[in-house]
């Protein structure tokens, strides 16, 4: 019963994105909304991403410093850990988990509530598609502002971590730089920009999918808000091994 509810569920999220990806009737239109979304999905997330990027920065500098202290390891190593540490991951994967949680929830409110509002009917009616019209602005909005984001958070964890050696005199400053600048490989920074491509795709249309069929009253909405977030939280968890095997495999 599961396994056919889960299958039902794909097939319907494919026959969305079907419509999702047509050509849109009126680009002027699209291309207002595109700005709009990446206002409200990119720039509205600017602050929080940047916050927690710094404490993530300090606090995987600390943990790095604590497990690392042995006469035989040279401490540089705590500055070229933390470095590796946010671009294999915390940049792109945990930023990726915390979009999920705070764009995804409120894309499917949005277009949860046009749906039992009749809104979505409305456009159906005027024979515009619904689906086009209000869910690719935001899939490329994501897909092009996310990234960013990610780029942002690397910069700003490593100035995170950086301000907490200064600040608890753990190793010298220079140490810490010599180990971010320490056999830099900017591959890896392509693998994080490009796992948070497909995870922009992945939070903006999952979320989208659910609250486009979403049914009942304004409860349902936020049933559909919250399972929006757990199922895309899954699917970018399992993308991240995917993409970590494909980027890795040699």
């Amino acid at each position: 019963m599961f396994v056919t509810k889960i299958l039902g569920e794909i097939g319907s999220y494919m026959m969305l994105m079907r419509k999702v990806f047509q050509r849109p009737v009126k680009r002027q239109v699209f291309r207002r909304q595109l700005f709009d979304e990446m206002e409200k999905l990119g720039l509205n997330s600017i602050g929080i991403v940047a916050v927690i990027s710094v404490f993530m920065g300090a606090v995987v500098a600390l943990q790095m410093a604590i497990n690392l202290e042995s006469p035989f390891l040279p401490k540089y190593l705590i500055g070229y850990a933390t470095r590796e540490s946010l671009i294999l991951e915390f940049s792109s994967t945990i930023v990726a988990l915390i979009l999920a949680g705070k764009v995804g929830s409120n894309i499917a409110s949005e277009i949860g509530s046009m749906r039992i509002t009749e809104q979505i009917d409305a456009l159906e009616i005027m024979g515009v598609n619904s689906a086009n019209h209000l869910i690719l602005p935001k899939i490329i909005a994501a897909m092009i502002f996310f990234p960013l984001l990610t780029l942002m958070s690397m910069f700003v964890g490593v100035l995170g971590g950086y301000f907490i050696v200064f600040t608890v005199d753990m190793m010298t400053p220079d140490d810490f730089m010599t180990g971010l600048l320490s056999d830099f490989r900017p591959y890896l920074v392509l693998y994080g920009v490009t796992k948070m491509v497909v995870f922009s795709f992945i939070i903006t249309s999952v979320s989208s999918f659910y609250g486009y069929y979403a049914k009942g009253n304004s409860l349902e909405v936020g049933r559909s808000s919250t399972q929006a977030v757990v199922s895309s939280t899954i699917v970018v968890l399992i993308f991240n091994v995917i993409l970590t095997k494909l980027f890795f495999t040699y």
